[in-house]
């Protein structure tokens, strides 16, 4: 009998609530891992998405490992790293997607060098841009001053300027460097058993600094290796732009400042530090407000102007010159302004993207409600209601007109919702294709599927645009807007091959990972990424959280208010008052899932349930059939399934 032969690769991948980065991640690892004798570990730090729920039934060769809290990033990889026993260790990002060769590739590297001690790759993001952490410089306060005050993007290339990004390096080419990023972080175990694990003091970045400078001192080279290449959706799991981020890692490099630099220099660093979380946060803060008041101040001056330039014909017409007194103008017409204001927002008319029916709605609210304001005001501020007519239409107007005018812009402030379907095209064979769009009927996306494009360079069939070679006539012949890819019938390293090549292209990507529900992609690091989900996402849809939330929220308090007779109609009159003030409250809905809690760790998160679909059904229920019947009520939700419910089942109310 022959000895297994030894695991050579070790790949840790840390999971938190980003359920379909990880499938596909596993699919692409699993892919990568044919060639070599590899483990993989997935250590989920709990969360409450169906992660591991989705390793266990679709990748049982995966060794989870499931902790009860939130763990923070270096406790989890080190939970995992002391259970491996590969040569080398990988640690891994959930929202990647490694090439089939990746592992293959920097793992005969590090063989070559056994100088190196740890191996990073280029990465490039969701829409095929190169993303400059592949390669770090150490960040020492001259380092971090360059980077906080914007010289290091000023000077991109310089040697000294652009240390932190290492700019003066090229990315095609492979060079030692400093820090290795810990979205793809390959370390040899040797090397790992004499520096030590990573530091726990990190809850969350600043620990892939303080490996790698370990790393050096330790004797090792890092290396960026640059003849793989990885998508890293960068932003999934963090907002990479929110003032928590910022402060979260600021602290951390002042850490690892105390911690590996003298008094003097680590004092410099932490102040530098403190500076640039307080101006980010400062800048956020401005940014944000900025961004906020800017439609509806535009707004509130070409109202304002709009009565500056009607006043004098209406006083010319009916009355005449300087009729009305200055206060019509500094202060009745500011309290007009704001109460259309007001109305459009409630109406949702600053929502992006624009809808012409909210601002219109908002409008009419507004000029209800100042309406009534004239008719309850001292006669020695009421003025003609011809004027806020006149002003309510020239408000609708011109706000309509400045906002197509700008609707071109690339700003979404200022874009219409003119339901207009996106243009896709599927690069995918015949059978994938069927899944796919069926899964994007599903999804109730607003897209239309323009063709298939063959997944190779033959000549392609009749059914098809093109083949891979054309694809840069199709995306402009047919003005497509996203390219999704089946991973099926096209392996991760020609994806981001056409990612790259297509880079300057005005166009969105996504992937279709093997027997998934999910369509995957990403156009921002600033977003929690872009996810067609076909099963289980109607009920998580913001307009049916608030209308369940609704529903829930006057029943209870017409229970409540009628309690003296509505108690009488159910079987728990008890029941019936504690149930009222929980719903009331927000702690629980009248109609929630029927399955245990096992089952329901694969469903959208609501709130428990007095009732449930199952009530609707008689007799004992299979298991099986109850998740079904969930299955059915979250993906298909509508008010009427719970007013029926409710209806069928409301002596059960007090339950």
């Amino acid at each position: 009998m022959t000895n297994p032969s030894p695991i050579k690769l070790s790949v840790i991948i840390v999971n938190y609530n980003v359920k379909y980065f990880l499938e596909q991640c596993l699919h692409a690892a699993l892919k990568a891992s044919q060639s070599l004798v590899t483990e993989i570990f997935v250590v989920d730090n709990n969360s409450v998405d169906g992660s591991c729920q989705m390793v266990r039934e679709k990748f049982p060769t995966v060794k989870l490992i499931k902790n009860s809290d939130n763990k923070g990033f270096s406790k989890a990889n080190n939970q995992a790293i002391r259970q491996s026993s590969g040569e080398y260790v990988l640690l891994l990002n959930p929202d990647t997607i490694v090439e089939e060769d990746s592992f293959t590739k920097c793992v005969h590297f590090m063989d070559q060098h056994p100088e190196a001690g740890g191996l990073g790759v280029k990465m490039i993001d969701g829409k095929g841009h190169f993303l400059p952490e592949s390669k770090r410089g150490l960040p020492t306060p001259m380092v971090a001053l360059y980077k906080i005050t914007g010289l290091s993007a000023l000077f991109k290339r310089s040697k000294r300027f652009a240390r932190y990004h290492m700019g003066h390096l090229d990315k095609d080419q492979t060079n030692e460097v400093e820090v290795l990023a810990g979205a793809y972080m390959l370390m040899r175990k040797t090397t790992l058993d004499k520096v030590g694990l990573l530091d726990e003091d990190y809850f969350m970045y600043g620990e892939d600094i303080d490996l790698s400078y370990r790393i050096t001192l330790g004797g090792f080279k890092n290396y960026y290796f640059a003849d793989t290449t990885i998508i890293h959706y960068k932003g999934e799991s963090t907002k990479k732009g929110s003032i928590n981020y910022v402060k979260i890692f600021y602290q951390a490099m002042v850490i690892f400042a105390k911690k590996h630099f003298s008094k003097g220099r680590a004092s410099l660093f932490s102040i530098l530090i403190n500076l640039a979380i307080y101006f980010r946060a400062w800048l956020a803060i401005c940014t944000r407000i900025a961004k906020n008041i800017f439609l509806p101040l535009v707004d509130a001056l070409v109202i304002y102007g709009g009565f500056l330039w009607l006043l004098p014909y209406w006083e010319n017409f009916k009355f005449h010159p300087d009729y009305y007194p200055p206060k019509f103008l500094n202060l009745v017409v500011p309290i007009y302004i704001l109460m259309w204001l007001a109305g459009i927002w409630f109406a949702g008319g600053y929502r992006k993207p624009i809808k012409i029916s909210n601002i219109f709605k908002g409008l009419i609210w507004g000029t209800i409600a100042i309406l009534i304001f004239h008719s309850l005001i001292d006669d020695s501020l009421r003025f003609s209601r011809a004027l806020i007519l006149l002003g309510s239409t020239w408000a609708f107007l011109s706000l309509l007109t400045y906002r197509l005018l700008l609707s071109p812009s690339k700003s979404k402030r200022v874009q219409f919702d003119r339901s207009r379907r996106k243009r896709i095209v599927l690069i995918a064979g015949e059978q994938e294709a069927q899944r796919i769009k069926q899964l994007i009927e599903q999804s109730q996306m607003k897209i239309e599927i323009i063709g298939l494009v063959q997944p190779n360079t033959q000549h392609s069939k009749a059914n098809f645009l093109g083949n891979l070679n054309q694809l840069t006539e199709i995306i402009q012949v047919h003005k497509v807007e996203e390219l999704i890819f089946s991973a099926t019938d096209l392996p991760s390293q020609k994806i981001i091959e056409i990612m790259l090549t297509l880079s300057k292209q005005k166009v969105e990507y996504k992937i279709a990972p093997p027997e998934s529900l999910s369509i995957i992609g990403s156009s921002s690091i600033d977003t929690a990424g872009e996810l067609y989900v076909v099963h289980l996402n109607a009920i998580t849809t913001e307009k049916n959280r608030r209308n369940k939330r609704l529903v829930d929220f006057f029943l209870a308090l017409l229970i409540l208010i009628s309690y003296p007779v509505s108690c009488w109609t159910v079987q728990n009159k008890r029941g019936l008052l504690r149930n009222s003030w929980l719903v009331l409250w927000g702690k629980k809905s009248w109609v929630g899932f029927a399955g245990s809690k096992q089952t329901q760790e694969q469903l959208p998160q609501i709130k428990p349930g007095i009732l449930t679909p199952a009530n609707l059904f008689s007799g004992e229920l299979s298991e099986k059939r109850i998740m079904e019947i969930d299955i059915v009520y979250a993906k298909d939700y509508r008010i009427q399934q719970d007013a029926e419910i409710i209806w069928q089942a409301w002596k059960k109310l007090g339950q």
